[in-house]
C-alpha cells in the first residue's frame, strides 16, 4: 500500500508563562500546512478561583488569528476597539493586515468562579497582495457555522470549504479548517479539494489509512491522495489546509512574506512603546489596557531579522 502519509508532527510542549501549550506548527521540516503558519492546543487546563489567563496586548502583522474552543471562556480586546468574550465553538477571526494589537485574558466571572480551558489556536498567512490591508475583527457565534454528519462523525466547518459545505468567515485564500467528533467505528475518506490538508488528532484514537496517529500528533496528508480516516475510540480531530502561499518569514508574533516588513515591524513596536503608544500610530493598545509586552530582547531592532520557528505568543 502506497504511504498517504507526508509527514507525521509531534506537538512540543511550550510553557507560557506558567500555562502550557502544545505546539506544532510551525515546525521546522513543515513550517505551513496550506495557510497556516501556526497551530497551538491550549490545555485542557484547570483553573483555581482566582487564577487564569493574561496575555497582555502584543502586536501582529500580514496574518489573521482564530480562536477556538472547547471547553471556557477567553476575552478578546484590540486596538480596533472590539471586547468581548469567546465560548466554546465560537470563531474569532481577526485580520491583522498592516497592523493589530490584542489581549487575551480570563473573563473576570470565570477567574472568580475558577474553570477550565481548551482549545486551538491558529494562526492564518494572508496572500502576499493582503498583507498591508487595513486591520479588522469579526466574530461568528458557533449556531452560524455549518454543521453536519458524515460517516459517523460530526463536523462543524470553522473556516473555507469541504464537502459541499461553505463557512460564512470571510476568507483570503482557499482554506478548510474542520472540527470533529467522530464516533467509535467512524470511517470516513480524507477526499477534500484542498491541494494542503492535514489532520490533528486532539484526543481518541484515529487511524489514517491504518496507520495509529496519537494525541497531540497532525499527519500531513500526500498532496493529491484521498486515505481513510478511522476512529478507534471516540475522538476528536482538526483537519486543516488549503492552498500553499509560498514562503513566510516568521519571528516573535510578526509574519510576511518580505524579511524587511518584520525588521520594520519591529522597530515600530518599539518606537510605539517608547513614546507611550500614541493615537494614530501604527500600533496602539486596546482600550482599558496600559501593559504591553516587550519586543524579545533577544535581538536588538536595528539588527536584521533571522526566522525563529518556535517564538510567539499567541
Amino acid at each position: 500500500m502506497d504511504n498517504k502519509i507526508e509527514r507525521t508532527i509531534q506537538g512540543r510542549t511550550r510553557d507560557l508563562g506558567g500555562f502550557e501549550v502544545r505546539r506544532v506548527l510551525p515546525y521546522a521540516r513543515r513550517r505551513m500546512v496550506g495557510p497556516f503558519i501556526f497551530f497551538d492546543q491550549m490545555g485542557p487546563a484547570e483553573f483555581a478561583p482566582g487564577q487564569g489567563i493574561d496575555v497582555r496586548p502584543h502586536p501582529h502583522i500580514a496574518l489573521a488569528t482564530v480562536t477556538y474552543l472547547f471547553d471556557g471562556a477567553m476575552q478578546h480586546r484590540d486596538s480596533l476597539g472590539v471586547d468581548l468574550t469567546i465560548r466554546p465553538g465560537d470563531v474569532n477571526w481577526m485580520t491583522a493586515g498592516r497592523g493589530v494589537v490584542h489581549s487575551e485574558r480570563t473573563p473576570d466571572e470565570e477567574r472568580a468562579a475558577g474553570h477550565r480551558l481548551y482549545g486551538i489556536q491558529t494562526w492564518v498567512a494572508l496572500p502576499s497582495d493582503k498583507e498591508g490591508i487595513e486591520p479588522a475583527f469579526h466574530h461568528h457565534k458557533a449556531e452560524t457555522l455549518p454543521r453536519f454528519e458524515r460517516d459517523g462523525g460530526d463536523f462543524r466547518l470553522i473556516l473555507g470549504t469541504a464537502w459541499g459545505h461553505r463557512s460564512p468567515v470571510e476568507v483570503f485564500s482557499p482554506i478548510v479548517y474542520l472540527h470533529g467528533e467522530l464516533r467509535a467505528g467512524a470511517s470516513t475518506k480524507l477526499n477534500l479539494e484542498h491541494d494542503d490538508v492535514a489532520v490533528y488528532l486532539v484526543e481518541g484514537a484515529v487511524t489514517i489509512d491504518g496507520q495509529a496517529l496519537e494525541p497531540g500528533e497532525m499527519a500531513v496528508i500526500e498532496p493529491g491522495t484521498a486515505p481513510e480516516l478511522g476512529a478507534q475510540l471516540p475522538s476528536r480531530i482538526m483537519i486543516c489546509g488549503g492552498a500553499p502561499l509560498g514562503e513566510r518569514h516568521i519571528y516573535w508574533n510578526f509574519v510576511a512574506s518580505k524579511e524587511g516588513d518584520i525588521d520594520t515591524a519591529k522597530r515600530d513596536w518599539v518606537a510605539a512603546a517608547e513614546a507611550g503608544f500614541p493615537a494614530g500610530g501604527r500600533f496602539i493598545l486596546p482600550p482599558d489596557e496600559q501593559e504591553h509586552i516587550p519586543l524579545p530582547d533577544d535581538i536588538k531592532p536595528e539588527e536584521p531579522v533571522k526566522p525563529t520557528p518556535d517564538s510567539p505568543t499567541s
